[in-house]
C-alpha cells in the first residue's frame, strides 16, 4: 500500500478527516475529532500508527517484523507498521479497520457515560 492509497482508505470511513495539526509532515486521520492513523510525510520509509487492541499489538509484533511498537506514541495502545514490507493488503486494511473501530467504540461509551 502506498501512501496515496493509504489515504483513500482512511477517508473512505464515516466521519473521517484528514489534517495537520503537527506540521506538514505529520499527516493524520481523525474519526469525530479522535486519532486513528498518523504518517510522517518526511520519512524514508513509509510507516503509519494504529492503534490496536494492547494483547493483539504484542501477538502482531511478535509475528511480523514490519509491526513495532508504536513509534512516539504510547506503545501499549499504539503500532507502527511499516507498509513497504511483506504485510499483505488485507491484513493493513485489517489494522486500519481495527484503530478506526477502537477509537469510534471509545466515543460510543463515552456518548453512553453522559
Amino acid at each position: 500500500m502506498n501512501l496515496e492509497e493509504f489515504r483513500i482508505y482512511c477517508l473512505s470511513k464515516p466521519n473521517t478527516e484528514e489534517t495537520i495539526p503537527f506540521g506538514p509532515d505529520a499527516l493524520v486521520f481523525k474519526t469525530n475529532g479522535k486519532i486513528f492513523a498518523i504518517t510522517n510525510l518526511a520519512e524514508e520509509r513509509f510507516r503509519v500508527n494504529l492503534k490496536c487492541d494492547p494483547d493483539y499489538a504484542i501477538e502482531l509484533r511478535d509475528e511480523y517484523e514490519e509491526i513495532i511498537p508504536g513509534w512516539h506514541m504510547n506503545k501499549k495502545h499504539w503500532n507502527t507498521i511499516y507498509l513497504d514490507g511483506d504485510l499483505k493488503l488485507k491484513l493493513i486494511k485489517e489494522l486500519i479497520d481495527h484503530s478506526y473501530e477502537l477509537i469510534n467504540s471509545s466515543i460510543k461509551r463515552t456518548v453512553k457515560k453522559k
